[in-house]
């Protein structure tokens, strides 16, 4: 899983870097849209299976975010960051994880989720009568 991590990284370091060297002449909208289709549509990809990863990856998945946050932005790099990801609208990587996580496994819950997805997740059916069944 490191070297996926890396590998994430790195190539989203390579279109940030491309993408703050236009920064000046594009809007903020343009911006948006090139960093939200190039880089963080890598990091989401699959973000699930990131669960379990150790805190120094995540860290770095941060990092990168936060710097993808400044260059929409047009930040300094000692501004704090949560006010801006709060402006973006954006959660922090441990959080996108687990809204991931969570959805889909609501999704294999209701039905929503490809069968062989709700498969893996069976209903829990208790042997016996549960004195919480009975209330509404």
């Amino acid at each position: 899983m490191d070297k996926q991590i890396s590998n994430i990284i790195n190539t989203a370091h390579m279109h940030l870097r491309n993408i703050g060297r236009l920064r000046n002449y594009l809007s903020a909208d343009a911006t948006s849209k090139l960093v939200l289709s190039l880089v963080m549509s890598r990091v989401d990809y699959c973000n699930s299976l990131l669960n379990n990863v150790n805190k120094d990856q995540l860290r770095r998945l941060q990092a990168l975010q936060n710097t993808a946050a400044r260059i929409i932005t047009k930040s300094k790099v000692f501004d704090h960051i949560t006010p801006i990801l709060n402006d973006l609208h954006w959660l922090p990587i441990t959080a996108r994880i687990d809204y991931k996580t969570i959805v889909m496994t609501y999704k294999c819950l209701n039905g929503m989720a490809p069968d062989y997805l709700a498969e893996l997740l069976p209903l829990y059916q208790p042997s016996r009568s549960l004195k919480s069944q009975t209330k509404c």
